[in-house]
């Protein structure tokens, strides 16, 4: 009948033969929608969750993975990715040159310190989804839940310290137990994420009290490095005063010893010399004399040798004189002759 009514109207031939394929173009349709529902891929950084009817039934690994189509739905998850949370202020544009938006978070960063001074926070909590369940199922709302504990355990830290703690020695502190105390809250609400780091990035005093803030800060600056000087000085001069002290001792010891053996030395020389006396005393005298006369003639230059009297120049005993005129004491005996 169908074919009568076209045969009895003016068809055109293209939609006669769309009404022949109408069923192959229908059933294409239905093949490409199941296998759209049917195969999905999972990005290497994430894994899949699959669940049926809203119940969890198994992870899909990175890849290509199948489901039921119509009955089964996936989840993506980013196992493998670093996430991170900001609080004080936004990052609008992210690359080398970020920029940053402060505007409208500061009611996040702005805390109260442990003496009742205020301190504007900014900080940033870098996590991980350690179990995608957990992450999925356990929590509603998993990503402002980790928000709420990342701040209250930061006030909680800073509330504890004093503000100048806070701005100055005791910030790795804080860092440091802020993130043990989220992870230890996250744990306790079986969220499935791992707190990898917490990063304060700038701690300053609200707006209106930070010239004071600053002129203060430089102050204790000055202090510190006007002590770093006066330990720098001690260190040079304290043990170049100990080292000169000890050096000192050294030599008077040393001193000390020299004296002492000489001492000895020469007391021993004495004993020996006044027993070899009482021996032969006229030999002993005359040995001495003759060894300090060995001892003395050397030094005293040129030697002109006469007898006991002193009346008539002795031969020099062949002993070469330099720069003295033998022939002129003759001629002076001559001249008292005359």
């Amino acid at each position: 009948m169908a074919q009568d009514n076209f045969s009895g109207m003016n068809v055109p031939p293209q939609l006669k033969s769309l009404s022949k394929n109408i069923r192959y173009i229908i059933l294409a349709v239905l093949v490409f929608v199941v296998g759209f529902a049917t195969f999905f891929t999972v990005d290497p950084e994430e894994v899949g969750i699959i669940t049926r009817f809203g119940e969890f039934t198994r992870t899909a690994q990175p890849g290509l993975n199948f489901k039921v189509p119509f009955v089964e739905e996936v989840r993506y998850v980013p196992v493998e990715r670093q996430l991170k949370h900001e609080f004080g202020y936004r990052t609008t544009q992210a690359g080398v040159r970020s920029s940053y938006q402060k505007a409208g978070y500061t009611d996040e960063s702005l805390m109260l310190t442990g003496d009742l001074n205020l301190a504007d926070v900014e900080w940033v909590v870098q996590y991980r989804v350690s179990d995608p369940f957990d992450f999925l199922f356990k929590i509603r709302n998993p990503e402002q839940t980790l928000r709420d504990i990342s701040e209250s355990a930061m006030r909680e830290i800073v509330g504890d310290r004093t503000v100048n703690e806070v701005l100055t020695v005791g910030r790795a502190e804080v860092a440091a137990e802020a993130q043990n105390l989220i992870q230890k809250i996250c744990d306790e609400y079986e969220s499935g994420l791992r707190i990898e780091q917490v990063v304060l990035q700038d701690i300053n005093p609200p707006d209106p009290v930070k010239p004071s803030f600053n002129a203060v800060n430089e102050a204790q600056q000055q202090k510190e490095t006007l002590i770093n000087q006066a330990k720098s000085e001690y260190n040079k001069v304290i043990p170049r005063a100990r080292g000169q002290a000890q050096e000192t001792i050294q030599k008077a010891e040393g001193y000390s010893v020299d004296r002492v053996n000489r001492a000895r030395g020469e007391a021993s020389r004495f004993n020996q010399l006044y027993r070899e006396y009482v021996k032969a005393p006229e030999v002993t005298k005359r040995r001495i004399y003759l060894e300090t006369l060995e001892d003395i003639i050397p030094k005293i230059g040129n030697k002109i040798v006469t007898d006991q009297n002193g009346n008539n120049v002795l031969p020099l005993l062949q002993m070469q004189m330099k720069g003295v005129n033998v022939n002129q004491p003759n001629s002076n005996a001559n001249n008292q002759g005359n």
